[in-house]
């Protein structure tokens, strides 16, 4: 029985080994054009194919219990890769990765269970993982990002926040247009892509579905719940880690706080 299924494994590996070929592609125009990148290339794409493999036996074993502690365990050790990722691009933000693992883990957390509660999936690993992955990973872009352009804009515009401040605003209020500013930033792909969302492309669940014989309106109905999830669990996400970071970044006595800002 091993042995059947591990040579299942083998034969289904046979495409994305021949798909290698347009990787091979780019690392030759990479070479061509004297871009550098041939070994990142190289790297890149064998550390996805190894962490691919890996999380495909992972989740193979998970689908097959029944007790909910592997859903909240694959689940919580997404949102740790994200908040320590997220916190990596807001590297200048105090305590970055754990205001960004709050944040993301608050956000998804959320939304999960309101999907939950309305029964829109069941709380099953097949249901819960891929979800909580899409959400987990979107809600990781716009709140590295959110992190960022807040101690970014606020860096540039110490001086209206410190006359806001010596005029009797409290940290929020005198940061009130940076933190607006930076949520719209980060917020707007998210926006734009539900714009155009099957104009320009068709999204992944949407093409996961098609490609896998579900009708196109079968797919469409999923991907509206994704894309209605993505964009809760990325505002709740991004506006939790505005509330989070910026007491960093003021001392006690409501004065900005220099060391913050004094990095680039």
């Amino acid at each position: 029985m091993e042995l059947e299924w591990a040579v299942e494994f083998l034969k289904g590996m046979i495409k994305p080994v021949a798909a290698l070929a347009v990787v091979a592609m780019a690392i030759a125009l990479s070479y061509f054009q004297k871009l550098g990148l041939e070994w990142e290339m190289a790297y890149s794409i064998f550390r996805a194919f190894l962490q691919l493999s890996i999380i495909g036996f992972v989740l193979e074993f998970i689908f097959n219990q029944e007790n909910a502690i592997w859903i909240l365990m694959a689940y919580l050790f997404m949102v740790s890769v994200a908040g320590y990722t997220a916190g990596e691009r807001a590297k200048h933000v105090p305590r970055g990765k754990y205001v960004a693992g709050a944040s993301i883990l608050v956000g998804t957390g959320i939304t999960m269970f309101v999907l939950v509660v309305l029964h829109v999936f069941p709380f099953t690993p097949r249901y819960i993982i891929p979800v909580a992955g899409m959400m987990v990973g979107n809600a990781m872009t716009v709140t590295g990002v959110t992190m960022k352009k807040l101690r970014d804009d606020i860096k540039i515009q110490m001086n209206l926040v410190e006359t806001a401040l010596a005029l009797g605003a409290t940290p929020r209020q005198a940061t009130l247009q940076q933190v607006k500013r930076s949520l719209v930033i980060a917020l707007s792909p998210v926006l734009d892509n539900a714009k155009t969302v099957g104009l320009i492309s068709l999204p992944g669940a949407m093409t996961g579905l098609i490609m896998g014989g579900a009708s196109p309106l079968e797919a469409i109905q999923l991907q509206i719940v994704v894309m209605n999830m993505l964009m809760g669990a990325s505002t709740v996400s991004s506006i939790m880690s505005t509330y989070l970071s910026w007491p960093s970044f003021f001392t006690k006595a409501y004065q900005l706080e220099t060391k913050v800002f004094s990095a680039d």
